[in-house]
């Protein structure tokens, strides 16, 4: 029997609970509709939820359609559980978007939308609230397909017994060449071949109807079983973990998806925890939920979607058993909120409850201020912000305040600059010297190493290493978070007798906010992408709101009479800014915001001078230096650091480069890394056409590609994290290694890349040891006894003294290897985003290639080249 996942999203009010009661209705699972404002529905059952009328945890039922079995998810549709909904992606197979035909394509629509196309999930349109007065199907269809996507197609009452009707055919046909010519021969357009396509996300079905009189209800269950994705799993144990929570009794459920093999009761799993600990523990008990009540099984196969109890240490988007893909979410809090705890609680008690609410939305982020002593949390809006207030005060019997929240601010550097932190206490001793530099927005903070091992044992590197990444390092303006910066371990010291871990801990902490005080620092605020429509008579009054908020414009007139400005404003003014269009809009207005990451505070004066922060102030992040003499240890301040320090200043060694600073003493050159890559690999063959540079100036490149970088990768776990390479392996093994090294050669090819795929040698056993050249990209089925990870580890040390050098892994496993190893990381998915921009360019040039006029591309790249090009792009 096939099995099925769906979700169902939407924005509040949209219509989405009550169509999923349609749902199970005509199923046959309740044989009463319930209604979310009687408060009876199936899903709301959470006292809070029935309360305030809106759906706030993902909910599961289970029901069969022919040879169909379908699990359905509820998921919120309020904005401040966002993250709650895009936790339930990872494991849905297809999504049904609900949208409300009194109001079209709102805000948070928008929002869910673009995290459906960037899980790549195949999703259907339910246009409800029908039998209201609304615009009519053809507007809001062609609202649809201006706002949403032009591939959207309707399918209100278009499939009969799976066959489609002429109309819907041609409509198919149109989005396809191949089933145009078919179509236009004669050939008719089947459920499969609309099922391909949607599959592909290229076809996105609507129906229009309403969920309360069950109007169109049929017609989506139609094009649900028509066009519902057919999944093949392996028969390895795995399983992908979405959701944590918490049962009557207190008992910790692990909510997952099995995504291969089988589990059973009493089995023993192994997995990761979210810090890395390798955990082996026996599952106690499964259950299939259907609303608030659930059905004991023995074992789950794959496909479904289940709570197991016994896992103590999983987390929302790791992995189980084979399943080592971890998931990080896109939408974070851009919000911080103070909880005050009731007189005579101590902090030191609670917090470790609050941590179990943290364990079932991480997002949340619970934290003890020790320099304020006041505990925080990361919360999206006011409404998360009255829950939490509530789920405290029901499991723990705390009635706590949830203050006024305040934007969430961060820190970075402009330049680079370098970091002394020395410990010498009585009897022990470190010093460590770090290069901080910038990195890409949303990068977060990312740590390496250029210290090569004659100058510090690669113990030491990874103990500091280590230490770095345990720690939430705040900056010196604000004493805000620390972000998109590159943290480089440049040298260091121990001492053979008197040096112990902790030492090395404190000296690096201490060399990161002694470069700090040393930096070029800037204050970071999130900000929006807003999408205002208003009427065009208001276009001034709009236009003045978004000028005074510090934001930017630009304004598209429409037809209909209104003006669409999109752009972008700090988070900070945009509060409440929502109620007031719909207040001088008279309801005709709309804003819709997505996140656009943090960039430089447009108020920081202000902001700093209320944060009130004093770095040296702050003896949790001291700055200072500890030296010896005379038997004592006495502080240096950070400023005369630099005097009292035992090793040379690192960023002296390279004269005018910024990105690279010891390149020209604590790097292997570019001729012994390329003697170390024939030694591994054997002769490396030169590109026969142009230099890189020369192409990526034909092409309009950015400058992060350098002939420099490296890529690693993990072969077997990108193979199976790429969708189109997972399904092509399930045919042929062989044939999904065989297209990733073509796909990697040619992105090498044109990025100047040099790239190193290897593969366990288990699962091949005839090309045990095996190493060669594809086409300009080094290949390795590693040894028997001995596994990707050992040998991806090998090898970064020994090349991974250059910065450039990434591992390409979703394995926490090797990720942490890496950082081990000193190098960078980057996840399988974030390739794969790579690829298809550097693919989209390249089909660019193509294209341009083919015209009258010449295109520089066809100098540097020769006519198979660019054919195999076509062939991948599918052009």
């Amino acid at each position: 029997m096939k099995k099925t996942t769906v979700g169902i999203f939407a924005h509040v009010d949209a219509g989405k609970t009550t169509l999923c009661e349609a749902l199970l209705f005509r199923a046959g699972v309740i044989r009463r509709l319930g209604r979310v404002d009687h408060r009876d529905s199936w899903f709301d059952t959470h006292a809070l939820e029935r309360s305030r009328g809106v759906t706030i945890f993902s909910k599961q039922a289970s029901f069969t359609l022919g040879d169909t079995g379908f699990t359905l998810l509820d998921t919120p549709g309020h904005v401040d559980f966002a993250a709650e909904a895009e936790r339930t992606m990872p494991v849905t197979d297809m999504a049904v978007m609900v949208i409300s035909g009194t109001a079209g394509v709102q805000s948070h629509t928008a929002t869910l939308w673009k995290l459906l196309r960037r899980y790549r999930i195949p999703t259907l349109l339910f246009i409800t609230k029908m039998d209201m007065y609304t615009p009519g199907s053809a507007e809001i269809l062609r609202s649809i397909r201006m706002l949403l996507s032009p591939n959207a197609v309707d399918f209100t009452g278009g499939i009969s017994d799976g066959v489609l009707s002429g109309s819907l055919q041609e409509e198919i046909a149109a989005l396809d060449e191949g089933l145009m010519n078919s179509y236009l021969d004669g050939s008719a357009i089947t459920s499969e071949d609309a099922a391909a396509l949607f599959e592909q996300n290229r076809l996105f079905p609507c129906v229009f109807g309403s969920g309360l009189r069950l109007d169109g209800v049929d017609d989506l269950i139609s094009s649900l079983l028509a066009l519902a994705p057919s999944r093949s799993y392996g028969d390895v144990p795995a399983a992908k973990v979405f959701k944590i929570t918490r049962d009557r009794n207190d008992s910790r459920l692990t909510n997952l998806k099995v995504t291969g093999g089988s589990l059973h009761v009493r089995d023993t799993v192994s997995y990761r925890a979210a810090d890395g600990t390798q955990y082996s523990e026996k599952i106690t008990g499964i259950r299939i939920y259907s609303g608030e009540k659930y059905t004991s099984v023995d074992s789950v196969s794959s496909g479904d979607v289940a709570a197991v109890s016994g896992l103590d240490h999983t987390f929302a988007g790791g992995g189980i058993g084979a399943e080592t893909d971890v998931f990080m979410p896109v939408l974070e809090p851009v919000m911080v909120y103070r909880i005050a705890l009731p007189a005579g609680s101590d902090p030191r008690t609670v917090l470790p409850k609050l941590s179990v609410l943290e364990e079932e939305d991480p997002l949340l982020r619970i934290v003890w201020d020790e320099r304020l002593g006041e505990i925080h949390a990361n919360i999206m809006g006011d409404l998360q912000g009255e829950v939490l207030k509530s789920l405290i005060e029901s499991r723990f019997g705390l009635n706590v305040g949830i203050d006024e929240g305040h934007v969430l601010y961060k820190e970075t550097v402009a330049s680079p600059v370098e970091g002394i932190g020395h410990f010498e206490p009585l009897r022990h001793y470190a010093e460590v010297h770090l290069i901080i530099q910038p990195n890409e927005p949303g990068s977060g903070v990312e740590y390496g190493s250029i210290c090569h091992t004659d100058d510090l044992a690669i113990n030491w590197q990874r103990l500091i290493l280590s230490s770095l990444e345990e720690k939430q390092h705040v900056g010196v303006l604000g004493g805000f978070p620390l972000t998109d910066v590159r943290i480089l371990l440049a040298s260091g010291r121990a001492h053979l007798k008197h040096t112990e871990g902790g030492d090395f801990r404190e000296a690096s902490w201490r060399a990161v906010r002694q470069g700090l005080m040393n930096a070029e620092n800037v204050l970071l605020e999130p900000f929006y992408n807003y999408r205002l429509i208003v009427p065009s008579e208001l276009t001034g009054r709009a236009i003045n709101d978004i000028r005074a908020m510090s934001g930017d414009f630009i304004t598209e007139q429409m037809p209909d009479g209104n003006t669409i400005l999109t752009g972008s404003v700090p988070v900070s003014e945009m509060q409440g800014y929502a109620s007031s269009v719909a207040s001088y809009t008279a309801g005709r207005g709309s804003l819709s915001c997505v996140s656009a990451g943090y960039r430089p505070c447009h108020d920081a004066e202000r902001v700093l001078a209320e944060a009130g922060y004093d770095p040296e102030r702050d003896v949790r992040n001291t700055p200072d230096s500890v030296f010896c003499r005379h038997g004592a240890g006495f502080i240096v301040k950070w400023n005369e650091v630099p005097e009292y320090m035992h090793l040379d200043a690192a960023m002296k060694r390279e004269k005018g480069s910024a990105d690279h600073p010891r390149s020209g003493s604590m790097n292997l050159d570019e001729k012994a890394l390329e003697s170390l890559m024939e030694r591994e690999f054997g002769p490396i063959r030169r590109r026969q056409y142009g230099e890189a540079s020369v192409v990526r100036e034909a092409s309009g490149a950015d400058d992060s590609y350098s002939r420099k970088s490296r890529l690693i990768l993990d072969g077997y776990n990108v193979i199976f994290a790429w969708d189109d390479l997972n399904e092509l392996s399930k045919r042929s093994l062989d044939l999904a290694r065989t297209r990733l090294m073509d796909i990697m050669s040619d992105y090498s090819g044109f990025t100047g890349t040099g790239t190193v795929i290897v593969f366990d040698a288990y699962r091949s056993a005839d090309n045990l040891g095996k190493r060669f050249n594809h086409h300009g990209v080094d290949v390795v089925f590693t040894d028997s006894g001995q596994s990707a990870d050992a040998y991806i580890e090998k090898l970064s040390n020994e090349i991974g003294k250059d910065e450039s050098v990434k591992v390409v892994s979703s394995d926490t496993l090797v990720r942490t290897g890496a950082s081990r190893s000193g190098v960078m990381h980057m996840s399988s998915r974030s390739l794969r985003e790579e690829v298809d921009r550097v693919s989209d360019r390249i089909s660019s040039l193509i294209k341009q290639h083919d015209g009258s006029s010449p295109s520089r591309l066809g100098d540097f790249l020769d006519d198979e080249v660019i054919e195999k090009w076509r062939q991948i792009l599918n052009l």
